[in-house]
């Protein structure tokens, strides 16, 4: 008898001891929460990542520019970042490895507005274009402008802070390079003042992941790494076949995001996921390091697993 108030005692002790804790992984948004973090958003709320046994804390950054260096100081578990961006940060020496895609294809485009003269990339001759952030946008200008023999020299650059809808729309610019195809086409729609975009990868720029998942290159077995990715693929589908629905959620998450301009720009970001994140087309990824060589952005083409990996 005694014996047996023994086991229903223990069995009462296990019952009420406490779950374990989900492993804690941080992650270091690229930008405020918008339409672009939608499946990490998601993910959160339909409770995927708890499923992976994950307790994800995403952080938007005081500073753009401060999460890659962040998470190669060891401050922070995963961040979000760019293709482009990767192999200038790994020139610097930081540590940092891309394990997952987010957004698999550009973003970035130069935009006119519709009703101007410029009806293709050889009437920029002689015009000004606006831009927020130097080096790889002038690079981007100038493959684009190249292929209808405008050099960069022909046009006027005027850095517009990035106030790229506002510069268009007061006529300070008769161009833009660097506007995101998602979000600022659909502002100048919203102002009765349609754009027209001219796209990176159909003029002479190869094709790039817009915005990735990085890491510390010395930290890709950690096995939070799949989990998480696991969790996003599950919210990025979700996403693609329930687009309407994965769009409540998202702004019920963030009520300050419901407005006209993020509900378009999530609708236009949805068939830009990569719908299989922890995928690597490591040809790809060659291809636009030895891009950024013959551009002079970089003085060497990086050993590939150095920087651009699957996780498993």
């Amino acid at each position: 008898m005694l014996d047996r108030l023994r086991l229903m005692l223990l069995a009462l002790i296990l019952t009420a001891s406490p779950a374990a804790a989900a492993d804690h992984l941080t992650v270091l948004l690229d930008w405020f929460v918008n339409p672009d973090h939608a499946p990490l958003v998601v993910a959160q709320e339909k409770g995927y990542f708890a499923e992976e046994d994950l307790d994800v804390e995403m952080i938007p950054p005081a500073d753009p520019s401060a999460p890659p260096r962040l998470v190669a100081a060891g401050e922070g578990d995963v961040a979000i970042s760019y293709q482009p961006n990767l192999y200038l940060q790994v020139a610097e020496g930081l540590p940092l490895a891309r394990f997952g895609t987010l957004v698999e294809t550009p973003l970035n485009s130069l935009v006119v507005l519709e009703g101007s003269d410029v009806t293709t990339l050889a009437d920029l001759k002689g015009k000004t274009v606006g831009f927020s952030v130097g080096g790889f946008e002038d690079v981007l200008l100038k493959m684009m402008l190249g292929e209808s023999g405008v050099t960069l020299d022909d046009v006027d650059l005027v850095n517009v802070n990035f106030a790229l809808s506002p510069a268009l729309l007061a006529g300070r610019v008769d161009a833009v390079i660097g506007a995101f195809r998602n979000v600022e086409l659909n502002q100048l729609d919203i102002e009765g003042k349609p754009g027209r975009a001219f796209y990176p990868e159909e003029h002479g720029v190869p094709p790039y992941d817009e915005l990735i998942f990085i890491a510390r290159s010395d930290k890709l077995d950690d096995d939070r790494l799949p989990r998480f990715l696991k969790a996003i693929e599950r919210a990025t589908l979700y996403l693609t076949n329930h687009p309407e629905e994965a769009l409540e959620i998202f702004t019920k998450a963030h009520p300050d995001l419901g407005d006209e301009l993020n509900r378009r720009a999530f609708m236009d970001t949805v068939a830009r996921f990569s719908k299989s994140p922890g995928a690597f087309d490591a040809g790809r990824y060659q291809r636009f390091a030895e891009f950024m060589k013959d551009q002079g952005l970089i003085e060497t083409v990086p050993e590939l697993e150095s920087y651009a990996q699957a996780v498993r």
